[in-house]
């Protein structure tokens, strides 16, 4: 056991933050659905070929493909037209995290490795231990201890390895990379040498809003943090363009807690890129803990596609997160994590504000039934 590693003790920070990051799946356990499959992919008595083809089945089968559903008592609410709620809590771990991690389980289980680490406040993390689980791989999750994370024991549940660390997200996901560096183990932290693999699994989303709609919406609303969900899906509708699939790229509208991510404040500030905030002005609440970086790893790139394309940010705050999850819950019967309504809330505001034009409009939700 190293010297950040307690998996039993009390965190000793007086910053004790509890999470609602506790993202549930929509669908029953997808361990009983896909048990051989499991046997096949997590075992080394099966040749490479074998266990690839029984991870990719569980891959192909369980993860993405996600509802998307039309929000007729919310476009009233609202008083846009035509809002489609595009929900990833049927997804295995209840979020989109669920797309990167089996496609970097999948990447790592044919390369060779035996671990996986990666750096997580609790949604990714236990995405990444599923993942690992079903490939036969190891498991090391890096979470700072002053995250008291509803999730933890779902991460233990998987087998994966739990390492505390008295620092804050950004710098344990430094320490992740040291460490996966140091051990020679797959490195499944964001903005790592995995950015393009990462960037592809969440272009499936773009894809699966064509196959619903025919063509690109008007615009995808979206919550951001490190910016990689956003600018993945900017890479899928460029591609999907590029290709003659749509008539256009649609807007992209970024959401997230007021002045507390370097992706907003750029855009709003009109700067050229992403500007680090200063760590001892973030302070987490309950609600807005999973949008919260001091340091946006891919904010870049998500503010290129945001300014690419027309789109805007804004910040929301947790009163409004809050209001918007109820309208969701009480209007489309959706229970879904407050954070994740920011860009929805963005997407209202701007229709109020700037008068966005007629047209089809999704937005990217997470959580539970």
């Amino acid at each position: 056991m190293n010297e950040y590693e307690d998996q039993n003790s009390a965190p000793s920070s007086n910053r004790n933050f509890t999470l609602i990051d506790g993202a549930t799946p929509d669908s029953p356990d997808i361990l009983i659905d896909t048990e051989r499959q499991i046997q096949i992919a997590s075992s080394p008595e099966f040749t490479i070929e074998e266990r690839l083809e029984a991870y990719e089945d569980i891959f192909e089968s369980q993860v993405g493909d996600t509802t998307m559903t039309r929000a007729r008592n919310s476009e009233r609410e609202i008083g846009l037209r035509q809002i489609y709620m595009k929900f990833e809590g049927s997804n295995p771990t209840g979020t989109q995290k669920d797309r990167i991690a089996f496609a970097q389980g999948m990447d790592a289980l044919r390369r060779g490795y035996d671990a996986v680490t990666v750096a997580t406040c609790g949604n990714y993390g236990v995405a990444i231990a599923l993942a690992s689980y079903m490939a036969g791989l190891k498991c090391f999750i890096f979470i700072p201890e002053n995250y008291q994370t509803k999730r933890i024991d779902e991460i233990r549940k998987f087998g994966a390895e739990i390492i505390r660390t008295p620092i804050d997200y950004e710098q344990t996901v430094q320490l992740s990379q040291e460490y996966a560096a140091e051990k020679e183990i797959y490195d499944a932290n964001p903005g790592g040498e995995n950015t393009a693999l990462q960037l592809s699994a969440y272009g499936e989303i773009a894809y699966e809003i064509y196959d619903e709609l025919r063509d690109a919406p008007t615009a995808v609303a979206v919550p951001v943090s490190n910016g990689t969900t956003l600018a993945g899906m900017y890479k899928g509708f460029v591609s999907l363009y590029r290709r003659g699939k749509t008539s256009h790229v649609p807007k992209l509208i970024a959401g997230s807690s007021y002045r507390k991510n370097p992706i907003v404040q750029a855009y709003l500030k009109n700067l050229p890129s992403c500007e680090d905030l200063s760590a001892e002005d973030i302070r987490e609440t309950k609600i807005n803990e999973p949008l919260i970086n001091w340091h946006s790893i891919d904010g870049d790139l998500a503010l290129e596609a945001i300014r690419r394309t027309g789109g805007l940010a804004g910040y929301v705050s947790d009163r409004s997160m809050m209001t918007f999850s109820r309208m969701v819950r009480e209007q489309e019967g959706l229970s879904v994590l407050p954070a994740s309504t920011a860009g929805l809330a963005v997407l209202a505001n701007g229709y109020r504000e700037r008068g966005l034009e007629p047209g089809r409009y999704v937005v990217i939700l997470t959580g539970r039934r």
